[in-house]
């Protein structure tokens, strides 16, 4: 073994790695992002740091910072890749537990989490300056969609995305 001990190192080294984004810092730093999740159709995009205008359907990646950190705090400040669906002054109505933007139907709520605790739909509003209305395509998106999640603020925002595949 103490022949090989250079075998250990990347093994050692993508767990530091993994320890630094998940307890000190998980803000992604590299051009490139992977999404593991089914939130979206896409896997790999290309990240642009730097100030942008959003408009409705850039995609973005966002730190989280929505209620559900308090239940869930290994949440906070995850970064999160989503859809802007909603602009500020939009307006947000839900019927049951549809959740619509302007009139249209964006989506529906489901009533509990994967571990069992319940879902309330987001609150109908309009969406204040500063603020956007972020969506998943995949049915168990965790998003806007959900009071828990809530709007994204503009400083919440980290970088738009350019989906590749």
């Amino acid at each position: 073994m103490r022949r090989r001990w250079y075998l250990c190192l990347p093994v050692a080294l993508i767990w530091g790695l993994a320890y630094t984004r998940l307890y000190i810092d998980p803000t992604p730093r590299l051009p490139v992002l992977f999404n593991w999740t089914a939130s979206l159709p896409y896997h790999v995009a290309l990240v642009r740091y730097g100030p942008h205008t959003l408009v409705r359907g850039d995609y973005i990646v966002f730190s989280f910072s929505g209620q559900a950190q308090e239940t869930y705090p290994g949440l906070r400040g995850q970064p999160f890749f989503k859809q802007v669906r909603g602009l500020p002054g939009d307006v947000v109505t839900v019927e049951g537990r549809a959740v619509a933007l302007n009139g249209e139907v964006v989506g529906i709520a489901k009533t509990q989490a994967f571990d069992k605790r319940a879902l309330a739909p987001i609150t109908a509003t309009v969406i204040p300056p500063g603020h956007y209305y972020v969506q998943g395509t995949g049915p168990d998106s965790f998003d806007s969609r959900y009071r828990s999640s809530g709007l994204v603020r503009a400083d919440q925002v980290i970088a738009t995305v350019l989906p590749l595949f």
